[in-house]
């Protein structure tokens, strides 16, 4: 299989269009259209097939490294078989998951990324807002003086009255915060899929000048 450099995508922001392009890899995506026949022929809609589409022509063969949680993400980003029906609308995959874990990745019917095991949890509004928080998550990893993690409940104390919302991760289960001299990531889309509040975690990177915090 032939491995190459991305081009950066259109829609992100500097920072996680320098991630994508000097530490993502690109492969063959996966082709919808030699599907297309057989799905129409189970009764999925030409428009959800149209998405499923769109999603491999932007995002198919993406491999991003891992993310700092729900152990990595997806190996690679490419779609599957849509599920779903009419009147709850419809989900694919995402991509694969690159470890064993409980929930699959999947674009949800308002594009959506999320986890679906037990129930459906959208983690962001857009993939968009997916790959910058792993791109986030890499910068602040590489500037921080410190890391700290906290779990479960802890968690929920955590005071971010002076944070700010990161928009450009467009976060919904999951979401980071900026503040003075540190970002703070919070990944609740685990513990809400599985109804296990103990699998809560937030990092704390801390120390960061200005460029550590925008980037």
């Amino acid at each position: 299989m032939s491995l190459y450099l991305v081009d950066p995508s259109e829609g992100l922001t500097r920072r996680a269009r320098y991630f994508v392009s000097a530490h993502a890899l690109q492969v063959a995506p996966f082709d919808v259209d030699q599907y297309r026949a057989r799905w129409l022929g189970l009764g999925i809609p030409a428009t959800e097939i149209d998405r499923v589409a769109a999603y491999s022509r932007r995002w198919g063969g993406l491999a991003l490294p891992p993310a700092p949680h729900y152990d990595g993400g997806p190996r690679i980003l490419n779609p599957d078989t849509p599920e779903g029906a009419p009147e709850e609308g419809w989900w694919f995959e995402a991509g694969a998951q690159r470890t064993a874990v409980s929930y699959s990745f999947m674009i949800g019917p308002h594009g959506e990324f999320g986890v679906h095991g037990d129930r459906w949890v959208p983690l962001h509004s857009t993939v968009e807002g997916w790959v910058e928080s792993v791109a986030l998550a890499h910068h602040a990893s590489t500037w921080a003086k410190t890391i700290t993690k906290v779990t479960g409940r802890d968690v929920d104390s955590l005071q971010l009255d002076l944070y700010e919302a990161v928009t450009e991760v467009a976060g919904l289960a999951d979401n980071w915060w900026r503040g003075a001299d540190s970002l703070v990531a919070i990944y609740t889309g685990e513990a809400e899929c599985m109804a296990a509040p103990q699998c809560q975690t937030a990092y704390i990177y801390s120390g960061l000048d200005s460029w550590g915090l925008r980037g």
